[in-house]
């Protein structure tokens, strides 16, 4: 399975960097990421990582947890780029199931990341709504699964099996931990794995033996024992 690296992101210097990357197919964003990058207009931010990323894919979150504002933020992202995945959760701050709306914006031919995913469940209550034709992104977060001491890899195992019979559908495996991650989503079959600059940085380095690593960390150590000047 060919697993797309979406870079995870939001600084502006950061994209015009990672972006360039070959291995970089898309880019995911939501609004805490916005706000850590400084962002203060939401849509004019959002259109300057829109112009940096020329035609790869974007998603953009809406940052409201009622239906109808919901749809009036979406609809207005949807027209900011041709290259635009309207990012809208699985369920509200309530624990409201989107069906609605995720209905609604897919029906309409909106291309949708449906995002704070975490079961196969869930993932079943999407693929009941949508048709088989407007493309959608169902986001499953592994690493804040994992956080908790849940496995997530049966919620992917089993999402993957029920999305098969849809070929405008794509998992993508989200909330990356560490670089082997990358190739757990490879083995399990994800379509699409978000992933933050720092952790991209160290997939590009993949290769390495088990010998060389032993190497490279023991000099580490004694690099920062000398500039530290210890004795014993």
């Amino acid at each position: 399975m060919n697993t797309k690296i979406f870079c995870d992101i939001a600084e502006l210097d950061q994209i015009k960097k990672f972006i360039k990357k070959k291995i970089v197919k898309g880019l995911t964003t939501n609004p805490s990421l916005m706000r850590k990058a400084g962002a203060k207009d939401y849509k004019s931010y959002s259109k300057k990582i829109l112009k940096i990323c020329n035609n790869k894919p974007v998603s953009l979150e809406v940052f409201a947890d009622e239906y109808e504002t919901i749809k009036i933020q979406a609809m207005k992202i949807n027209t900011w780029g041709k290259n635009v995945y309207v990012k809208v959760p699985v369920a509200n701050s309530k624990g409201k199931f989107m069906g609605r709306i995720i209905k609604e914006l897919n029906s309409q031919n909106i291309k949708l990341n449906i995002t704070a995913v975490y079961s196969a469940k869930q993932t079943e209550k999407i693929l009941k709504l949508i048709n088989k034709e407007s493309k959608v992104i169902i986001s499953i977060f592994a690493g804040r699964a994992g956080d908790t001491g849940k496995d997530p890899v049966p919620e992917f195992v089993k999402s993957i099996r029920l999305a098969k019979r849809f070929k405008n559908v794509e998992i993508l495996w989200a909330s990356v931990r560490e670089p082997y991650n990358y190739l757990q989503a490879k083995q399990l079959g994800c379509h699409i794995i978000t992933v933050p600059p720092t952790i991209i940085e160290k997939i590009e380095n993949f290769g390495k033996s088990f010998d060389q690593l032993t190497k490279e960390t023991v000099k580490a150590f004694l690099v920062d024992s000398k500039i530290s000047n210890f004795k014993i």
